[in-house]
């Protein structure tokens, strides 16, 4: 890890860049900076998991920019080794103990309970505390180059305020030790920990150019345990717990089933209420399942964001309409293949009304709440989320929106064009 050295910085330098005025939530009240305001012996560049662990210290707040070089695998030990989960694993835990001792057909539909559900929980505290990293205020975490990759990390922005994080890949955030609960739907469900990228509580965040992917271990690939998928991926954005003015931009999500998630209970209305203001603009959602993103309580600007489905097997639907969610989805463009309706792209969980205008499936304008309505007539969307964003620094027409999208979102792509330029 270095630092003196590696603070001159030029002007268009990435790690130095700001949140543009205007440019969603993130830039009320002050704006965003992150560590843009780092002195020289606050800048570092880390090539393995270890020195970014010591780089962001212990959580102060003072401006600091880590700049990531190359790939950093989150489970892998201070000399760089790579763990297995079976490093992890304690207490006597095994897949195959586990699965003997909660199989439904003996164990039922209780929650799992006794030893090996005890040495699942201490086997999962191992990991947690090797992949966790905690980002303090004022911090910009920013990827060099176009090839900056974080493996299985999962990174917190937690309790803390002025947070950028840019231009880095983060791939198979996975959990090692998933939960079986027999409660969950009508067969039970395999329910796993960690998103690449938490927000928790906190204030003014930037998301900018990354790319999330579970790239080398997808669900799909995973094996069946008593008939369902072990999943071992969450999420890959959560905004959650009072967290609010967050902005996330030219990111590319890809490839994943339970993406974004704005809010994670009906029963937090103390933390969440009047927070979870969250603005999305220019990314692109690949082949994701649901959640692009799914609502609760805030006000929630979408718009400019291209979702591409190819395979139409993994689609469940796009926006979904929580508890007291109030959403904005404005000129968003849907790529679907003629087996998925537009009907499909909205999903109603509560009883919340929602904006949605000029949207466009396949190249054509359509009302998404018509469509919507007139599939579900048992459960039909009120329009007019009552608000309208004033917070938008850049606004391309609906049909402009793959272009512009496939051509500069992502990790890697801020050498080539600084799209707020433009």
């Amino acid at each position: 890890m270095t630092s003196a050295g590696t603070a001159g910085a030029a002007p268009g330098d990435p790690a130095r860049q700001a949140l543009p005025q205007h440019d969603g939530w993130a830039a009320a009240d002050g704006g965003t900076t992150g560590g843009a305001a780092a002195r020289r012996a606050h800048v570092y560049t880390v090539d393995t998991w270890a020195e970014l662990k010591a780089a962001v210290g212990n959580g102060d707040a003072t401006p600091r920019i880590i700049r990531v070089a190359g790939t950093l695998d989150a489970n892998s030990d201070a000399s760089g080794r790579p763990l297995s989960c079976a490093d992890y694993a304690t207490d006597g835990y095994s897949l195959e103990g586990y699965l003997a001792a909660y199989d439904p057909a003996t164990w039922g539909k209780a929650d799992p309970s006794g030893p090996q559900e005890e040495a699942r929980l201490a086997s999962a505290a191992r990991q947690a505390a090797q992949i966790r990293l905690n980002l303090g205020s004022n911090t910009t975490l920013v990827g060099v180059g176009d090839h900056a990759r974080l493996l299985g990390a999962n990174v917190q922005v937690r309790d803390v305020d002025n947070v950028i994080v840019r231009n880095l890949t983060f791939e198979d955030t996975f959990d090692c030790f998933p939960q079986w609960d027999p409660t969950d739907g009508a067969e039970g469900n395999w329910n796993s920990e960690y998103d690449s990228l938490v927000v928790y509580g906190s204030t003014h965040v930037w998301a900018d150019h990354n790319t999330f992917t579970d790239g080398r271990r997808p669900d799909a690939a995973q094996p069946r345990y008593y008939g369902r998928e072990f999943q071992q991926h969450d999420g890959q954005l959560d905004v959650v717990r009072g967290a609010d003015l967050v902005t996330v931009s030219w990111n590319v999500f890809a490839d994943h089933s339970k993406t974004i998630l704005i809010g994670n209970s009906d029963s937090a209305t103390a933390t969440d209420q009047g927070k979870l203001r969250v603005t999305l603009h220019h990314n692109l959602f690949r082949d994701t399942g649901e959640r692009t993103p799914r609502v609760r309580f805030g006000q929630v600007d979408v718009y400019n964001n291209h979702h591409l489905v190819k395979d139409p097997a993994v689609f469940g639907y796009a926006y979904g309409v929580g508890k007291e969610s109030a959403i904005h989805a404005e000129k968003n463009h849907f790529t679907l293949p003629a087996s998925v309706p537009a009907g499909a792209i909205l999903h109603k969980w509560s009883e919340a009304p929602i904006t949605a205008e000029d949207n466009f499936v396949n190249g054509a304008e359509v009302d998404l709440i018509a469509r919507y309505n007139a599939e579900h007539p048992d459960a039909v969307l009120r329009r007019d989320a009552g608000w309208s964003p004033e917070l938008r620094a850049r606004v391309d027409e609906t049909g402009d929106v793959p272009g512009f999208v496939a051509r500069w979102a992502g990790a890697g792509q801020l050498d080539e064009c600084e799209p707020h330029e433009l």
